[in-house]
């Protein structure tokens, strides 16, 4: 598993996300499966304090156990917890700081993100806060995720000579390009920051097992969700997309899987695609599944993929 840089971070091409800690997998299989990203060369976990209620952040930290120092832990905060407990305000990014180290049971964060902007708070504010706990060595570097490319630019102003954000997490995959075209990407080459895709199986259309016209694999994520938010996934322009997709990952004899994350990490501003998995198999197959596409591959899909 190669790796790349991410601010002072060197990380793995595939991360896994730690989202289905606490909901879909008890500690025991995010145990076995954080085992075998580790096995397969993973060294990136990112996590939130939302995911699984807060036991996510639980379940990574023990399962890690004093394996913590040779890994990179990503987690975020701002979005509601309760009613008390969310946004960016710098008494709540303290307290969500401590909150997260508690729960992960460590003494650093390598990479704190705050996962959605609060409009309610000068970012300067925010970010001075954050430059505080980097200070104080309770974090190493910090990010953001869902800015656009006029709030990083912002932000990267608002940090003056401080610490700055050296990541964006956004949704990227080869059924949603959005940070291509509202300007995220540029701006991530503009600023220098690592961009971070998080859907970038477009929730398991892009995985290779689930085919446009058949009923949806039992188990599935998709299979899983609530009628209205499937409909998102399962509209005929997303299913016209993913046949094409399949048709031609057929053609050149390379798996749809292989075709998504290499696509997302042809492009140099992405340090890591971040995904998911529900066994120590999927996280094998995810990391298999990278290669080095040539431009006429690369082109093809970009096409394909509009």
């Amino acid at each position: 598993m190669k790796q790349r840089a991410l601010g002072s971070l060197q990380v793995s091409e595939v991360g896994l996300g730690c989202n289905n800690f606490g909901t879909r997998l008890n500690q025991e299989r995010a145990t076995s499966l954080v085992n075998g990203a580790l096995e397969a060369g993973v060294n990136f976990f990112d996590t939130a304090d939302t995911y699984g209620a807060t036991k996510s952040e639980v379940f990574l930290g023990e399962a890690l156990g004093k394996r913590r120092r040779d890994v990179v832990i990503a987690t975020k905060f701002g979005m509601p917890l309760d009613d008390t407990r969310s946004g960016a305000s710098p008494d709540y990014v303290r307290s969500a700081c401590e909150d997260s180290l508690r729960r992960l049971g460590t003494d650093y964060i390598d990479l704190f993100q705050l996962h959605y902007p609060d409009a309610t708070v000068p970012l300067a504010d925010t970010l001075a806060a954050l430059g505080e706990l980097v200070a104080a060595g309770k974090v190493r570097e910090i990010g953001c995720s869902n800015f656009n490319a006029d709030q990083l630019r912002e932000a990267k102003t608002a940090a003056g000579d401080g610490p700055a954000f050296i990541s964006v997490q956004n949704q990227f995959s080869l059924l949603d390009r959005s940070p291509q075209r509202d300007g995220v990407l540029e701006a991530c080459e503009e600023l220098g920051l690592g961009f971070l895709p998080f859907y970038p199986l477009a929730n398991g259309l892009l995985t290779g097992k689930v085919h446009p016209g058949e009923p949806l694999p039992e188990g599935t994520r998709l299979a899983l969700m609530s009628p209205e938010r499937s409909a998102h996934w399962l509209s005929d322009a997303f299913q016209q997309r993913v046949a094409a997709l399949l048709s031609y990952a057929e053609s050149i004899e390379v798996p749809i899987l292989s075709l998504a994350f290499s696509w997302l990490l042809s492009h140099p501003r992405v340090s890591s695609v971040i995904a998911g998995a529900s066994s120590p198999d999927q996280i094998r197959a995810n990391v298999a599944a990278v290669t080095e596409l040539n431009p006429t591959q690369l082109e093809e899909l970009d096409r394909l993929s509009v």
